[in-house]
């Protein structure tokens, strides 16, 4: 069988990496194709997609109407928020109406969804590393935090004030779609791709130690109980496959958008 190179991105984050531990140590049956990881942060895959840069990506479930043309949504990979979220945090109580929020970046779904809560907030682009500190340090006001800074904000001494997963479920009564996987539609052997990535993820869970310990060098210092907890928020049976449940919650997400 021809070999293909396949190039997957997915962003620098515990559950992302866990998805992907046993491509890295080969532990699927690959079907002859070669998988390249490239890692960065959720925003530049974002705009990759918009150029139709890699061949699979994970890209924020936001970004998707941008580049629906070039990718085809995958069914499983999503990571979802069943009543948690990406949150917006603060040293102080504040109005987010009058304040700046940082952001991580125009494309993801949490700025979406910020807006869709608050309106038209007034913001700035960050580093999704880098907010939690522009915070602490009085740089900003508010900052909106996702990956594992949903869980280590009080350690920096500051308070949640909006839960964007929460606000969703009030809203919708569904969990929030945040990552979804997706693949370039020009690709040959999208199916067999689609099951070896499917099948990888099936394999992570059932070997959750092993996976954990790959996926705990993604989480910037956080401890194996923070990334255990972390993973667990965003790698279950939503991730195996969207289900019912999932799709609606990506077509409700969408249609807003």
């Amino acid at each position: 069988m021809t070999s293909v190179a396949i190039r997957v991105g997915h962003s620098a984050d515990p559950d992302d990496a866990f998805m992907f531990w046993a491509l890295e140590a080969g532990r699927v049956d690959t079907r002859g194709l070669e998988f390249e990881q490239v890692v960065s942060d959720i925003q530049t895959l974002n705009e990759w997609a918009v150029e139709g840069r890699l061949e699979v990506t994970a890209i924020s479930a936001g970004a998707y109407p941008h580049v629906a043309d070039r990718y085809v949504l995958l069914p499983h990979g999503a990571s979802m928020g069943d009543g948690y979220g990406p949150i917006v945090v603060a040293r102080d109580e504040v109005d987010l109406h009058d304040v700046e929020i940082v952001i991580p970046g125009r494309l993801t779904t949490a700025y979406l969804v910020l807006r869709l809560a608050l309106g038209a907030p007034r913001v700035r682009e960050l580093p999704f590393d880098q907010i939690l500190d522009e915070v602490r340090t009085g740089r900003a006001d508010a900052g909106l935090l996702i990956h594992e800074g949903q869980l280590t904000y009080a350690d920096a001494g500051l308070r949640k004030l909006l839960d964007l997963g929460t606000w969703w479920q009030q809203e919708t009564g569904l969990p929030l779609p945040l990552g979804v996987n997706v693949a370039r539609r020009d690709l040959d052997r999208l199916d067999d791709v689609s099951d070896v990535l499917g099948e990888a993820i099936r394999v992570g869970l059932e070997n959750r130690d092993e996976a954990l310990a790959y996926a705990e060098q993604f989480g910037r210092g956080i401890d194996r109980e923070t990334a255990d907890r972390f993973v667990a928020m965003y790698v279950n049976e939503l991730t195996t496959g969207h289900g019912e449940r999932g799709r609606r919650a990506i077509e409700e997400l969408l249609r807003r958008a």
